[in-house]
């Protein structure tokens, strides 16, 4: 089959795991600058694999590993993010009554 480039995030035991099959890779480690840029990428990444609807759970699971490696990348509070979650949500609402924005008169 050949040679397949990746250069992208990978889960920690991903190369073990390749190795296992007998075949065999080549990484880097990322310096702090290109983790953090990466761990956006394979967020998006993620996020575009959800959209798709192959498997929702797991997907999510995915999503939920990426956020907590951006919150420990940028040395976030979890904390933090909770309030702040939880001021939006009382300024501006949650999701939960499905409301779609159709359009906006805006005579100005």
């Amino acid at each position: 089959m050949g040679k397949i480039i990746y250069n992208k995030l990978v889960r920690d035991r991903i190369p073990e795991i390749i190795a296992s099959h007998g075949k065999t890779c080549e990484i880097s480690i990322a310096d702090e600058q290109e983790y953090r840029s990466l761990l956006l990428k394979k967020l998006q990444e993620e996020t575009a694999e959800l959209a798709a609807g192959d498997n929702l759970t797991e997907e999510l699971a995915d999503i939920y590993e990426v956020l907590g490696a951006i919150v420990t990348a940028y040395s976030l509070s979890p904390e933090e993010i909770t309030r702040l979650q939880t001021e939006k949500r009382s300024k501006r609402g949650a999701f939960a009554e499905r409301i779609k924005l159709l359009w906006v008169d805006d005579p100005d």
